[in-house]
């Protein structure tokens, strides 16, 4: 990524909009590669031998945390090349970032009976 990049990154980060990263064209570009990349299919659903289609790209480095990564597909972590960005369907996504955490049931007893 080169440093005018980074710098518009960090920019849309201090002003409180990320809003703009994302409709950014640059990012727009490497969306629909990694879209393209992983043929629309969630990765997390594809890993658990389901099929459904991705319409989100995740990056694992969080924008706001590592601008410096915001449009590189991939990373290098203690010697091992990792995903940086991955296709999603919606329900992964949310669920990668907590947003949806499985209602906790209570055990079924003689009073809830």
């Amino acid at each position: 990524m080169q440093n005018r990049d980074i710098e518009f990154v960090k920019r849309c980060i201090s002003n409180n909009d990320i809003h703009s990263f994302y409709i950014w064209k640059p990012w727009l570009i490497v969306r629909k590669s990694v879209l393209e990349m992983d043929r629309y299919e969630c990765q997390d659903c594809k890993a658990k031998g389901k099929y459904t289609k991705a319409k989100t790209v995740h990056h694992n480095n969080y924008v706001k945390k590592h601008p410096e990564l915001a449009l590189e597909i991939w990373y290098t972590w203690k010697g091992q090349k990792k995903r940086n960005l991955i296709s999603l369907c919606h329900d992964c996504h949310e669920e990668r970032h907590g947003y949806r955490k499985p209602e906790e049931k209570k055990p079924l007893t003689e009073e809830r009976w």
